[in-house]
Parts: C-alpha cells; sequence; structure tokens
C-alpha cells in the first residue's frame, strides 16, 4: 500500500488565537492524553485546554485562482528551509449558478407570457453597482475569500501570495491583431501554448498520450487554408503530428468518428474560463487588500506573481501540475519550496446552502410540489458532517461523511446509503462546503 505524508493540524490555544501547525502524530498524542480537544473536523483543528500563546513561525497562504478549481497552500519558511505544510483545493460551483439562474429566468419569461394574471417586468428599474460581477463569479470570489480568512482564524498566516493570471483573449482569437485594434484589449498574459495545455488538458488529442512532450497542432492545414486562430489549433505528440502531416482531421480520424467529432466540439468551446479569471483577478486582489479580510487584524503584505512564473518555478523544481503544487509555486517565494507531491490533500467542494426556491414546476412552469418549510429534522440539516456508528446490517460498522436529510427517520449518507438517526453522531455543522482527502 501506497504511504502519503500527512497534512499539518491547525492548533488553537485555549483563547482560541493560532499557533503553528503541529504534525499529525504530535496531535494525536495531545487528544490522547486529554490535554486537547477537536476543535473542527475539516480543516482539522484541534484547542489545547491549558496552554496560552506560544512562538510562531512565519507561514504564507498562497493561491492559484482558477476558474473551476484554485489551488491554496501553506508555505512555512523554516530553518531548514521553506516547506508546504498544508494544501488544499476548492471546487468552485460557478458552472451550477449559472445553470439555475437560466432556469429561474426561462421560468419567468414563460410565465409573463401565458395568458394569466400579468407580472411587471423589473428588469429596467436593477441598477448594477460600481464593479458589479455576475453571481456565478462572486461565488468564485466569496469561495477564496472565506477559506482565506478561515485559515487565517486557524494558522498564524505572515504574509500572501496570490497569482494573478491573465488571459489575453484577444490574443488568443488573432495573433496577428495589431495597433488600435489590440491596444483596445487586454495587453498581454499568457502564451499560445499555455493556453492551449490547459484547454486540452495537457494531453495529445489523438492518442491521449500524457507526461510527454506536446507540440503545437493545426486541425485544418495551413497548406489547405488552415488559420492561426486559437478555435484552429490543438495539441498532439511528435509521433501523432508527424503521422498527421497536412491530412485534413477528417481524413486523419476517418475510423473514429466520436473522436473526430468530440475535438471539433470542444475546438469551438467559447472563453468563458479564461474571461472569468480576467474579470475576477483584480477583484480578489481589492478584497484581499482591504476591509473584508482584515477587519480588526492587521493588514498582510501580499506578493503577486505571474502565470508565466508559476509554471517556471514548478518546471524547474520538476514538480507534476496541480493545483495546489501551482499555488506553492506562485511569485519569487516559490522558487526554492519543499512539496512532497504524494502529499495528502483537501478536497474541498462549494455545495451552497441550500435553495430560496418554495415551489418546484413542471416543464410547462406550472406548480407541483412544495418544499417543506423546516430544513432541518430530529437536530440534523442537510451537509452536516456526522460519524454513524451502525451495529448491523449490510452497512455495518464506523463511517463519516456528509448527510442529506429527509423529514423522516431515514437520512442519505455519502457513500453509504440509508441510516437511521440514532446511529449518527454531528461532528461539524453544514458550512456550504463538502470535504474529501486525496
Amino acid at each position: 500500500m501506497e504511504k502519503r505524508s500527512v497534512q499539518r493540524v491547525f492548533v488553537l490555544d485555549k483563547n482560541k488565537q493560532p499557533l503553528m501547525p503541529c504534525h499529525s502524530a504530535r496531535a494525536r498524542e495531545l487528544l490522547k492524553k486529554g490535554k486537547a480537544a477537536v476543535f473542527r473536523y475539516h480543516p482539522f483543528t484541534i484547542i489545547l485546554k491549558e496552554r496560552e500563546g506560544g512562538d510562531t513561525q512565519p507561514i504564507q497562504v498562497k493561491i492559484d485562482p482558477g476558474s473551476k478549481i484554485t489551488g491554496v497552500t501553506l508555505v512555512g519558511d523554516f530553518k531548514n528551509g521553506k516547506k508546504v505544510i498544508w494544501g488544499a483545493e476548492i471546487h468552485h460551483r460557478g458552472q451550477s449558478i449559472k445553470k439555475a439562474l437560466d432556469t429561474r429566468r426561462g421560468v419567468r419569461r414563460s410565465r409573463r407570457n401565458r395568458k394569466i394574471r400579468y407580472r411587471i417586468a423589473r428588469f429596467d428599474n436593477r441598477k448594477r453597482s460600481k464593479g458589479w460581477l455576475p453571481p456565478s463569479l462572486i461565488s468564485r470570489v466569496e469561495n477564496i475569500l472565506t477559506w482565506i480568512k478561515r485559515i487565517r482564524r486557524f494558522s498564524p498566516i505572515t504574509g500572501i501570495s496570490l497569482e494573478l493570471v491573465r488571459f489575453d483573449t484577444q490574443k488568443l482569437q488573432d495573433p496577428e491583431i495589431n495597433g488600435i485594434e489590440y491596444q483596445r484589449g487586454t495587453l498581454y498574459g499568457y502564451e499560445i501554448k499555455e493556453y492551449l495545455l490547459e484547454k486540452w488538458g495537457r494531453k495529445c488529442v489523438y492518442c491521449g498520450k500524457e507526461n510527454v512532450p506536446l507540440e503545437i497542432e493545426h486541425i485544418v492545414p495551413k497548406s489547405k487554408g488552415g488559420s492561426d486562430r486559437i478555435s484552429n489549433l490543438t495539441l498532439a505528440c511528435h509521433e501523432c503530428n508527424q503521422k498527421k502531416g497536412n491530412q485534413s482531421i477528417e481524413e486523419f480520424l476517418t475510423n473514429n468518428p466520436e473522436r473526430l467529432k468530440q475535438i471539433k466540439s470542444e475546438s469551438k468551446r467559447p472563453l468563458k474560463d479564461t474571461a472569468a479569471l480576467n474579470a475576477t483577478r483584480w477583484y480578489i486582489f481589492n478584497q484581499l487588500r482591504g476591509n473584508s479580510l482584515t477587519a480588526g487584524k492587521e493588514e498582510l503584505p501580499i506578493e503577486v506573481g505571474t502565470g508565466g512564473r508559476t509554471k517556471y518555478n514548478r518546471e524547474t523544481q520538476n514538480y507534476p501540475k496541480k493545483h495546489w503544487i501551482d499555488a506553492a509555486c506562485v511569485g519569487e517565494s516559490g522558487q526554492n519550496v519543499q512539496i512532497e507531491p504524494d502529499m495528502q490533500v483537501l478536497e474541498i467542494k462549494a455545495m451552497g446552502h441550500g435553495m430560496r426556491r418554495m415551489c418546484f414546476v413542471d416543464k410547462y412552469g406550472f406548480p407541483k410540489s412544495y418544499r417543506p418549510k423546516e430544513r432541518t429534522y430530529m437536530g440534523y440539516k442537510t451537509g452536516d458532517i456526522v460519524l454513524a456508528v451502525i451495529p448491523k446490517g449490510k452497512n455495518m460498522g464506523i463511517h463519516i461523511g456528509r448527510i442529506a436529510i429527509r423529514h423522516r427517520p431515514s437520512f442519505l449518507l455519502n457513500g453509504v446509503g440509508d441510516v437511521h438517526p440514532k446511529y449518527l453522531t454531528l461532528l461539524q455543522k453544514n458550512d456550504g462546503y463538502g470535504y474529501q482527502i486525496s
């Protein structure tokens, strides 16, 4: 069985002030001797019963913002160098928010068009404040800010490092753009190949090979009228690139129509992920520097770095491509960081806090059922993390997971199935996130 290095455990003194994170073995010893108690399950935090205050060392929280996944790490500056002591990846729910808003808009529009009580359109009365962002983007920003605030409560952070990534969408769409046309757009950012690596998953689109040198490939060869537009570019390994030559993609993939269809669909994918990063990068920076994070506390110095610098630091240290590793390599401070690639990482998935919709509708927009007003049952709420000790049956044993309540004594436990509430012990109340150690 592969042995993985364990993350450090957050430690609080008896006044709930953060101390230096400790090794998991040390935390087990303190808990066993009764000198500490579990304060929080995710991220795992203990609180000391007698100790007050203590010496701390510099710790920097490093952030690699992403459209779908954001990497976060804590890097301690010790005598023997900088070392990653904790890592996490935050999975955002921007796409699900966008989908829910589209559904709501469709229902409202259909309701206005039916021959029923007229509903006055109110969108003409709306005014957007300065710096407004759509809900799907605000969700991403708030996830990051929420976790930086939490980490600061549990660990003595002395600095923040943030990647201010910028994609040049104009240059990606038209590499030959120049003059006044270019000056009206975003002026600089990632190379085209770096964008293609992220878009196509860092693997050959034809054979699926990973961790091999990849070359930029024209879907429609230039000899047959193909251009350098980003929608006509993909990535291929050297063997596939040579084998395809100047064939069209239809000729090369004659025997694989499913893959042909997938590549054509993917090549036309809009640049919405890059636009999301461009729209939120300075918003995140200003919020980290503003009162939303520093209320009642000393303002932390913020280091910023580019995406190119992050990639350079990661490749010169021969670290694999992962979001949390990218976070550790952000900025100048990411040059000489000790990282254990097999380190356990906390997967944090944004789940939301439920929904406000009281009435469910059918495909025609007419009511079909109503949601119960009570969000709790027998003291539990959907999203609570519980310990289940089941004495008999097919699910006999000890389980820990996230529950979904029903308004009857039969809850759904993640990864187990139906569980009676009498077998459950609450470990952590719902905070809008799901957790998994990977």
